[in-house]
């Protein structure tokens, strides 16, 4: 490609979270740029937003439905490309499968949509359509994951026996919902969340962390949810084992009433010969333990480390390189496999993003999860 790639948002706005993240993803390689948005329901915010990301008046649009029938009807070299959707949960389904309607390719935040039954929809619509879909699982975007990955891949520890994955959060240690806190209002309400809170916001990361990295997919679960915080609708703990289909077993933890934790998300995986260690308060450090030798230390930037790691890898050793950089991988390999697509040539066979099934298993793992828990049977089948 000789140009760079066009996306519009939908959601994202003046008082967001998640869509200044996205934008400061999208343009760290500088390969797309933002040109449309509808970037919130209210008009008057909308057009604010789209000013004070100097979008053009005729670009910036008050619904998704207006944005994407509108850019569907401009020249190719002036249309977006692809849709960005940061909106609550409930508001995914809708905007992405009328852009792939309208042949639009889509990145999207986790989990997919509302329910099992829509992510089955979007994928049914993209295998139709031949379109992508981005979904962006951030961690799986660090260098050192990718490594990890690698070695699990190239038997570096033998056969995988035990996953130990955990992502305790405190900030949901108090009814903060009620107390004026827009981010913990929605995640909270069954009704804009879906049918879990902790485990569909937080769990879905561990989990598709946990089968990225080992390369085994979770076939069996015994889940505990709670609801610790009085009052609140929606699990903020919960706990699980995992059976995988090779074989391994699992423990995967999650919990948003962790009072002091951040964002400790952090993994263990051990076989045959040996195991390995990353956790994304420290994401630059990958620790490989033996048990007849000394542990070695991976750190990020540095010539030893496998190609995979290095596409993905921005700055030498000792410049640390964190939460941005990894969402801005994914983003980078999802254009860059757009742009071949786009020129009719094949990728880089070493990049890779999550994509819609990675977004079908999110939502297979909540209602598994949530039907675990209420179930007095041990173990749930893993059903897709």
């Amino acid at each position: 490609m000789n140009y760079k790639l066009r996306a519009g948002m939908i959601g994202g706005g003046k008082g967001a979270f998640i869509g200044a993240v996205h934008r400061m993803a999208l343009n760290m390689d500088g390969l797309a740029e933002l040109c449309c948005g509808a970037l919130s329901q209210d008009p008057e915010k909308a057009k604010a937003s789209g000013r004070d990301l100097f979008l053009q008046d005729d670009r910036v649009y008050t619904s998704y439905e207006e944005m994407i029938q509108k850019e569907s009807e401009l020249p190719e070299d002036r249309r977006m490309h692809f849709v960005i959707i940061v909106t609550p949960n409930f508001a995914h389904f809708g905007p992405a499968m009328m852009a792939l309607e309208h042949g639009f390719h889509v990145v999207i935040d986790k989990p997919m949509t509302l329910t099992l039954e829509e992510a089955k929809k979007l994928q049914q619509k993209v295998e139709e359509t031949g379109l992508l879909l981005c979904l962006t699982h951030t961690y799986a975007g660090y260098p050192l994951v990718k490594e990890a990955r690698k070695m699990v891949a190239d038997g570096l520890l033998g056969a995988v026996r035990k996953i130990y994955v955990e992502y305790p959060q405190g900030w949901l240690s108090t009814l903060s919902e009620k107390e004026g806190n827009k981010q913990a209002a929605w995640r909270t309400d069954p009704a804009r969340s879906g049918k879990a809170g902790c485990m569909g916001d937080i769990g879905t990361h561990a989990a598709h962390l946990a089968e990225y990295i080992s390369g085994q997919k979770i076939v069996k679960l015994c889940a505990d949810l709670n609801i610790v915080v009085p009052g609140r609708l929606l699990d903020d703990d919960g706990a699980m084992l995992l059976k995988f289909d090779n074989g391994a077993s699992g423990v995967l933890i999650a919990s948003q009433v962790a009072a002091g934790e951040e964002n400790n998300l952090r993994i263990r995986i051990y076989g045959e010969r040996g195991g390995l260690e990353w956790g994304q308060q420290e994401p630059n450090t990958l620790i490989v333990k033996w048990p007849n030798a000394p542990a070695q230390v991976y750190r990020t930037g540095n010539d030893y480390l496998s190609d995979v790691s290095k596409i993905n890898t921005r700055t030498p050793g000792g410049h640390p390189e964190g939460y941005l950089e990894a969402f801005a991988n994914i983003y980078k390999n999802f254009i860059l496999t757009l742009a071949a697509k786009l020129d009719g040539t094949q990728p880089d066979p070493l990049i890779d993003f999550p994509t819609v099934c990675d977004g079908v298993r999110g939502m297979a793992f909540i209602e598994n999860a949530v039907a675990s828990s209420q179930s007095n049977q041990k173990w749930q089948d893993f059903v897709v």
